[in-house]
């Protein structure tokens, strides 16, 4: 099932120029949404958003892998900007091989880690290669890779006026959410 499929207020009207998606999504339509890696490898759902309170931007994303009907799965907190939205098959992608992940520090789902230290949050970016000073979410694009995003400028379905697709076109949208 899929962001578009879990969407209970329009969000994601298909072929409509209207409403705030893809550019703005909820995050209740997002909880279960699948995630893939480049050789489209399922690595499992997203669990949970984690919210940063003290600046408003969305922290990680919790992805469980492994494990069957939920049992024996294991948690991760992915750095949001990790992610890439996959517009045209309605899903993430992870730049991740699927066997590295598994050498990922996770956690079960009772023992969850403190999320505000700064020692661990330094190790989960520095496992993700991405940079915990840099506010930002996933970029987006029908491609399933971060080259295949940076090369699909102008094919976004954000139905925006003027938007091309490209990351500086979400800066301009977004914010400082994207970078």
């Amino acid at each position: 099932m899929s962001y578009a499929d879990r969407d209970k207020y329009g969000i994601y009207q298909s072929g409509t120029s209207v409403g705030p998606g893809p550019a703005l999504m909820g995050a209740d339509t997002l909880l279960g949404e699948d995630v893939v890696n480049g050789a489209n490898e399922n690595l499992g759902d997203i669990k949970e958003i984690m919210l940063d309170m003290q600046t408003g931007q969305v922290a990680y994303a919790v992805l469980a892998f492994g494990g069957f009907l939920g049992m024996g799965e294991k948690l991760f907190a992915v750095p949001w900007q990790a992610l890439h939205l996959d517009t045209a098959n309605k899903r993430f992608v992870l730049d991740i091989d699927k066997e590295r992940l598994k050498t990922a520090s996770g956690f079960d789902k009772h023992a969850w880690p403190d999320m505000s230290d700064v020692q661990w949050s330094s190790l989960v970016h520095t496992f993700y290669g991405t940079d915990p000073a840099r506010a930002g979410g996933p970029s987006m694009g029908p491609g399933s890779t971060r080259a295949a995003l940076d090369s699909s400028a102008g094919t976004s379905t954000d139905p925006r006026a003027g938007n091309l697709g490209g990351d500086s076109d979400l800066s301009r949208i977004r914010g400082s959410n994207i970078g």
